[in-house]
């Protein structure tokens, strides 16, 4: 099954629900988002500290990050 059609049977779905379980599953789905931001979030600081502790972060003033 595509993506597509996959999509819109979910949609299907979700119609059959009533508005109390739309509202419940749309509060969901926004804690799920909320937490797989601030898992990325979480890695790109972890991947920031590491490249910096490697010495791979440019330090120095504006000018010099455009002259570089």
């Amino acid at each position: 099954m595509t993506k597509i059609a996959s999509f819109d049977k979910i949609l299907e779905m979700i119609d059959t629900l009533s508005l109390e379980e739309q509202d419940a599953l749309l509060d969901i789905v926004r804690r799920r988002q909320v937490e797989q931001r601030r898992r990325e979030i979480a890695k790109s600081i972890a991947q920031a500290k590491d490249e910096y502790k490697a010495g791979k972060v440019f330090r120095g003033t504006v000018d010099e990050i455009m002259t570089d």
